[in-house]
C-alpha cells in the first residue's frame, strides 16, 4: 500500500507538499509525543515555528 501513496506524491501537485514530524512534551503525561503532517513547502517553516 506504501507504493501506491508515495506514487501518487510524486505525480502532479504531491511534489509541493512535505510530510513534517516534530517532537513535542505532552502536558498531560510530561513525555514527547510525535506530530506528523503533510505540510505544502511554502508553510514548513510555520509548522515548525508553532
Amino acid at each position: 500500500m506504501a507504493k501506491k501513496v508515495v506514487a501518487s506524491l510524486q505525480s502532479g501537485e504531491g511534489r509541493n507538499f512535505t510530510k513534517c514530524i516534530k517532537m513535542v512534551k505532552s502536558p498531560k503525561s510530561g513525555a514527547y509525543v510525535f506530530e506528523e503532517e503533510m505540510v505544502h513547502n511554502d508553510h514548513i517553516k510555520d509548522f515548525f515555528g508553532n
